[in-house]
């Protein structure tokens, strides 16, 4: 079978160019919501950042308000910035089930922690028990660039429009 140019007649008969005419169906057929690539994007960057902790390399990677990094010691962790919401994916290089849960219309995940990036150090707030600790050997000059590069991407109104609010979650901390 021939590849079909976009500017040659489509093959349907129609008498359009073939980009005009059936490869819009085509690829809109294809094509996904910007969340459900999100998603895709979101559980194959939770497996790379995994795989690296896995190796025990040190990383760090962005993905719109996330940011994902692997440590020396084999632990990995996704954070989100807008909200300030962390957790661990991998522990001394074994991978963690990540505690995504998927729709066609959102992603949910199951935040463990709280972050913050105080005086060059990254803390760590348990949200069972509300201890904090002291994530030694983060890469904290790295995802404070990260966080910047992130808060200057996008605007406070779309960095507050991250979180859809349900009944639940409006009263949680």
């Amino acid at each position: 079978m021939s590849k079909i140019g976009r500017n040659q007649p489509c093959p349907c008969g129609s008498g359009k160019k073939y980009k005009h005419c059936c490869l819009v169906r085509e690829q809109a057929g294809r094509s996904s919501s910007p969340m459900a690539q999100m998603k895709i994007s979101l559980l194959g960057e939770i497996e790379k950042i995994q795989r690296l902790a896995a190796d025990k390399k040190e990383r760090l990677r962005e993905l719109g308000v996330f940011i994902f990094f692997s440590m020396e010691n084999g632990d990995a962790w996704v954070l989100e910035v807008s909200d300030g919401d962390a957790v661990q994916v991998a522990e001394a290089g074994q991978a963690m089930e990540p505690p995504v849960d998927e729709n066609p219309e959102t992603i949910e995940i199951n935040y463990s922690h709280t972050f913050a990036v105080q005086d060059r150090k990254l803390f760590l707030t348990d949200y069972a028990d509300k201890t904090e600790t002291e994530l030694a050997g983060a890469p904290t000059q790295q995802i404070s660039a990260a966080m910047r590069r992130i808060m200057q991407r996008y605007s406070p109104e779309l960095l507050s429009q991250v979180h859809v609010r349900t009944d639940e979650t409006a009263d949680a901390p």
